[in-house]
């Protein structure tokens, strides 16, 4: 933690916070906080650096937001950030955490494939990066067939209608990450998942990561004239409606895990721990169908029915106008753009693991009902 650090943080939806500073004696030294983000008046920049300079450097963002808050000048306006931002930033200054731009990336855009594959490439890729023996990975997913996919700590009984299941031939898979069910058809659906180091998330609660590793997406829509936000803990929403959730999984790196450099300028893959972050987005929706199939449809819309299920969740066939393939066409390069990224594909061994892990584990009734 002793000597110099350098943080950067880009706030969803907002600006970029950038903090240098030196930890001596385990406290905060030269503060020197800079960003694009709107401040008035000039002083109060200088108030903030004040408030943060000597804060014992295990101070958490809270604890470093109210140092700032308490010595603001009165009338003092924050815009594009705010006084918990800089803290967050702090934070990934003291814990080295590392920038998008940090990682050479791989994205992964393959043909159809079954829900027990996709659960089980999602499980092997993440445990890769973990080990350090894969970069930081975007990876779109195709479905070969409808699908509920429910999460980690559900109740199967509870959340899937069994005869609406079989009737419409949606298979139910479980994953590894936790939220709620999501029900998923070829072509109506966008899928994709972020396999990320620990390090890009580091100085950031749960809470903060979901929605620091949604901002590329918001700036992907917005790019097709879609106005989104983050609404917590785990949606994607527009004014129209909600048109995305996401959810996670952490995993720590095995022990002895191999160690090569892939990052511009330093060892991008270090074993460390890596981040699940995978989101489903609404193309299309049948949602006479999903209150067939989910019962957590039929709880949440009552006696409202389809009507209310459109009204729910907006597709992004409607707002966009926009064929399907020409969305994540330009969601890709949107992700490019900003941090680049080679396409790439899953390895031979790495679909030989997860062929296996699907056929078992993703297939088996004792993981799908481990929650009956």
């Amino acid at each position: 933690m002793q000597g110099k650090h350098h943080g950067e943080y880009k706030v969803p939806g907002g600006k970029l916070v950038v903090v240098d500073l030196d930890v001596v004696d385990g406290a905060l030294r030269d503060v020197r906080v800079a960003g694009d983000f709107f401040l008035e008046p000039d002083e109060a920049l200088d108030a903030i650096n004040g408030a943060l300079e000597g804060a014992p450097a295990e101070t958490d963002a809270r604890g470093l937001a109210a140092r700032i808050d308490a010595a603001l000048p009165a009338g003092a306006v924050l815009f594009g950030f705010s006084s918990e931002a800089v803290g967050v930033t702090v934070r990934r200054a003291v814990a080295g955490a590392q920038e998008w731009t940090d990682f050479d990336w791989q994205i992964i855009h393959e043909g159809p494939q079954p829900p027990a594959l996709h659960m089980a490439l999602d499980e092997v890729l993440t445990a890769e990066v973990a080990a350090g023996r894969r970069p930081p990975t975007l990876r779109v997913w195709e479905w070969d067939r409808p699908a509920v996919i429910i999460g980690s700590f559900q109740s199967l009984r509870n959340e899937v209608d069994a005869q609406g299941a079989e009737r419409h031939g949606v298979t139910v898979v479980r994953r590894i990450s936790g939220g709620g069910a999501m029900f998923v058809e070829p072509g109506n659906t966008i899928t994709y998942s972020l396999c990320v180091p620990n390090s890009l998330v580091q100085g950031l609660t749960f809470a903060e990561s979901y929605a620091y590793l949604d901002d590329w997406v918001l700036g992907a829509l917005g790019d097709m004239g879609i106005k989104a936000w983050y609404k917590p803990l785990n949606d994607i929403a527009t004014e129209a409606g909600k048109i995305a959730g996401a959810a996670q999984k952490r995993m720590v790196s095995p022990v002895g895990a191999e160690r090569s450099a892939s990052a511009r300028g330093g060892d991008g893959r270090q074993a460390g721990g890596a981040v699940l972050h995978h989101v489903t987005m609404s193309y299309d929706i049948d949602a006479e169908k999903m209150v067939q199939v989910l019962r957590i449809g039929k709880e949440k819309l009552s006696d409202k029915g389809t009507t209310s299920a459109k009204k729910r969740v907006d597709p992004l066939r409607r707002q966009t106008g926009l064929p399907r393939d020409e969305v994540i066409a330009r969601m890709i390069a949107s992700f490019r753009a900003r941090y680049g990224g080679a396409m790439g594909s899953v390895s031979a061994q790495e679909l030989a693991r997860a062929e296996e892990l699907a056929a078992g584990k993703f297939s088996s009734r004792e993981w799908l009902t481990r929650v009956p």
